[in-house]
């Protein structure tokens, strides 16, 4: 059994441990690297290797560098290699001369980069092309030029920041588009639904009801706008069937509603009565308005109409029957040619018959004609003859613009079916507009649109709105008046 010397002496003591060993340890340890930060790239062209012995020894260039300094030398990082308790034994016996092994030299980079130019330094010789023909796919041959990435397309050598910034996407509709409005219920202005948004204080809002909605959309056809001015023709064959009525209460209407002026001119020789159903604030005639030669402003018109309540004008006829019979055509253009100047919207109120002389003037300018009738059978042949009539006598373009107006002149369900007569007359006239029975325009005084019951209120709106909608297709008025102006 060998004694205690003995394993002393087999057993070596283990070197001393330096400060430079120590120093030459923590160099040979890996540096930690941050993941997060690129290892920096010496700049400029790197040096190429040295070249290895055939025994395997570095050349006499670099025979007194160490493997580490060689690497940093050359300018390359030293290999990582993981520090283990194998490696710390190895490296602390290769310190003493029986345990040293011969390094080995560091093996040689496969494709090796050749040093790349400065741009500055190339020779014409250098970017010249090469000679003979070029392969296809290529570009053609000429001066190098800078590369200038497309800001459409993506560049292979940076990263793709996306599509360039254009700002927030644009509305389609533009500004006024309804889709950025709100839609609020208007307040309803009378009847259960008024008092409950007001004794709720707006919280609860029944909103308008389905006829407040319909009626408001009668007012904007109503309001539509008249290019120059239009001139309806009010016409009946037979007497007492509601023509002078119809006159006023559709020219009521519209200067109620519209903010232009409207005017109603009693062409009527038999003594009209046209003047009679609005407060009578001047004497003058369409015979004094003729025979005004200074006339020049509207001033100057008004002073012969008289204006009712609803801002309606009305232009008197002769009083005398003797000279209202002389009222020829010729006069009533004179009147219109003052007239057309400073109205939209004129009414003319024919006399019963076709045939006095006034009457060709009228139809002439006229733009639309209004046939009125009673739901009767005899005022329903009667107008079914002044359609006949103007198809014959060289107004046939005036009977699809027609509206037919069946005023009923008595209280009570008439035992005419009106639905059957509509009917009748729809196939050649453009509408056809009942107004119902009204004790206040039976009277035959001065009417007032505040007095006259609901219905027939809102039928004379009705007639109101269907006469609004040929005012698009006034194409006449210019050529009408340049006959005679």
């Amino acid at each position: 059994m060998p004694d205690a010397t003995d394993r002393r002496i087999d057993k070596l003591p283990p070197p001393p441990r330096t400060r430079a060993a120590a120093t030459d340890r923590r160099r040979s340890r890996p540096a930690p690297t941050d993941p997060a930060r690129p290892i920096p790239r010496p700049e400029g062209p790197r040096p190429p290797l040295p070249p290895l012995q055939r025994d395997g020894t570095a050349s006499p260039a670099t025979a007194g560098i160490s493997p580490p300094n060689t690497e940093r030398a050359l300018g390359h990082a030293a290999p990582a290699t993981p520090y283990t308790n194998e490696t710390q034994s190895r490296t602390r016996h290769s310190r003493s001369p029986q345990h040293a092994m011969p390094t080995p030299p560091p093996a040689p980079r496969a494709d090796p980069e050749p040093p790349i130019p400065a741009a500055h330094s190339m020779t014409p010789a250098e970017t010249a092309p090469p000679a003979g023909p070029m392969p296809q796919g290529f570009p053609p041959p000429g001066p190098p030029t800078a590369s200038v990435p497309n800001p459409g397309l993506p560049n292979p050598g940076l990263p793709n920041p996306g599509p360039p910034n254009q700002g927030p996407p644009l509305l389609t509709g533009g500004l006024d588009d309804v889709a950025l409005l709100r839609k609020v219920r208007r307040a309803p202005t009378h009847g259960w639904r008024r008092l409950i948004h007001t004794l709720t204080g707006g919280a609860i809002n029944p909103g308008e009801s389905s006829s407040d909605i319909e009626y408001a959309r009668l007012l904007e056809r109503v309001n539509r706008p008249v290019r120059g001015d239009y001139r309806i023709a009010v016409l009946s064959l037979k007497g007492g069937v509601g023509k002078t009525t119809t006159s006023i209460g559709l020219g009521s209407t519209f200067a109620w509603l519209r903010g232009d002026r409207v005017i109603a001119v009693d062409a009527n020789p038999d003594l009209g009565t046209l003047a009679q159903r609005v407060p009578q604030q001047t004497g003058s005639t369409v015979r004094d308005l003729v025979a005004d030669r200074s006339v020049t402003t509207y001033a100057d018109v008004r002073a012969h109409t008289s204006q009712a309540v609803s801002r309606l004008e009305v232009l008197a006829s002769e009083r005398d029957p003797a000279a209202a019979e002389t009222f020829d055509a010729d006069e009533y253009r004179a009147v219109m040619n003052v007239l057309q100047r400073f109205y939209n919207i004129i009414i003319t109120d024919c006399g019963t018959g076709l045939s006095h002389s006034a009457m060709t003037g009228v139809l002439d300018l006229a733009h639309a004609v209004i046939l009125v009738t009673s739901p009767a059978m005899d005022g329903a042949r009667s107008a079914a003859a002044t359609l006949d009539w103007l198809s014959s006598h060289g107004y046939a373009h005036l009977v699809p613009r027609s509206v037919v107006v069946l005023s009923s002149s008595r209280p009570g369900a008439s035992t005419i079916d009106t639905v059957k007569l509509a009917q009748h007359f729809l196939t050649r006239c453009r509408a056809v507009q009942r107004i119902p029975f009204d004790d206040h325009l039976a009277e035959g005084a001065e009417i007032d649109l505040d007095l006259v019951n609901k219905q027939t209120r809102l039928a004379f709106v009705e007639l109101a709105a269907t006469m609004a909608d040929d005012f698009a297709s006034n194409q006449r008025s210019r050529e009408g008046f340049n006959s005679f102006g």
